[in-house]
This record gives C-alpha cells, sequence and structure tokens, in this order.
C-alpha cells in the first residue's frame, strides 16, 4: 500500500488523545512509506496529521478547493497538493489518488466521506480498505449503528467487514495491508 487518504477533523476536539493519535498516525504513515493523502490545509486534525508525516520524512499531497486556498488555508510545506473547484472534486481527487482510505475522529464532513467511499465498495467491488482510527471508543457509537442496520436488514452482515477498526495506527496499517475485499452481493439480504 503507497497511499492512503486520511479523513478527519477540521478541528482538535476535546482533551489531547486526538491530537495525540494524529501525530501517531502521521508519524506511521512516514515510517512505513506511505503518502499521506488529504485535505490540503493546516486547520484542526488535519495538518496535524501532516505535519506530524513530514516532520518524520513523510510524503504529504494536499487536496484542496479554490475558496480554502483564498482563505489562506493551504499548507504551505507539503511535498505537493492539487487545487480543485468544490468539495466533490476534492473527495474525488483524493479517492483517486487513494489504496485505501482512514477515517480519524471528525465531524460530519469526516463522515460523509467516510460514507461515500464505503458506499462505491459496496456498489462496485473490489472495495479498497477503509480504516477507522478508533481513539478513545469514538466509533463505538457508529459499531452500534451499522449493527442496527444489519439487524433491521438495511445492510447485508459481511459489509460490516469492510470497515476494520483499531485504536493503534500502525496495527489499523498492518489489518489493512492483510486486507481481502468483502465479495457479499449488496442485495443478497
Amino acid at each position: 500500500m503507497r497511499s492512503i487518504a486520511v479523513y478527519c477533523g477540521s478541528n482538535f476536539g476535546r482533551g489531547d488523545g486526538y491530537l495525540k493519535a494524529a501525530v501517531a498516525l502521521g508519524q506511521t504513515l512516514a515510517a512505513q512509506s506511505i503518502r499521506l493523502v488529504y485535505g490540503g490545509t493546516t486547520k484542526g486534525l488535519m495538518g496535524v496529521v501532516a505535519d506530524a508525516s513530514l516532520r518524520a520524512g513523510g510524503e504529504v499531497h494536499g487536496v484542496i478547493t479554490e475558496k480554502l486556498v483564498e482563505r489562506g488555508q493551504l499548507h504551505e510545506g507539503l511535498t505537493s497538493h492539487d487545487v480543485v473547484p468544490d468539495m466533490r472534486s476534492r473527495k474525488a481527487r483524493m479517492a483517486q489518488l487513494a489504496e485505501g482510505f482512514v477515517a480519524m475522529p471528525g465531524g460530519i464532513g469526516t463522515l460523509e466521506e467516510l460514507f461515500e467511499i464505503w458506499v462505491e465498495g459496496q456498489l462496485y467491488p473490489p472495495a479498497r480498505p477503509i480504516g477507522l482510527l478508533d481513539v478513545g471508543g469514538f466509533y463505538g457509537p457508529f459499531f452500534g449503528m451499522i449493527d442496527h442496520m444489519i439487524e433491521e436488514r438495511f445492510l447485508p452482515r459481511g459489509h460490516k467487514a469492510m470497515v476494520m477498526a483499531h485504536a493503534d495506527p500502525a496495527q489499523l496499517v498492518s489489518a489493512m495491508r492483510a486486507y481481502i475485499p468483502v465479495t457479499v452481493e449488496k442485495w443478497g439480504l
């Protein structure tokens, strides 16, 4: 795996656990020679993971919208970057550049990016690996909702395995490298 797109908050979250996890993820990607693809800004956890990877000698590619560049939010220290017209183009370009995806804790933008990649893998297999960096059990309620969708027959049980979670970045990347694409039919409930 040569590149991973990381989705995460443009805020820091409560406490320093999320910050520490972002640093650890950036360092892990750099140590394993995995290019970080992310939203291109210095804001929140996004800037932290990029800075950590860069400080550790990693390659970091940002994908940022024209409006965010106009607001002065482009991270000037990146290895490389793309400027795109809008959020849809941003997500598409990030997906094009990535061999896998990690969602850290974040807000609605993080979840929206995560869901789009998960749906893509569900409808157009084979799916690329999707990992959740589950800092402090952040994604516990999310997995509860997934179980509820399965129970109510809106999601095939096998599709839960398309998303893996670990609190440790190195273990998460290791699980993503070992990922075997799910072959369960979406409509095979």
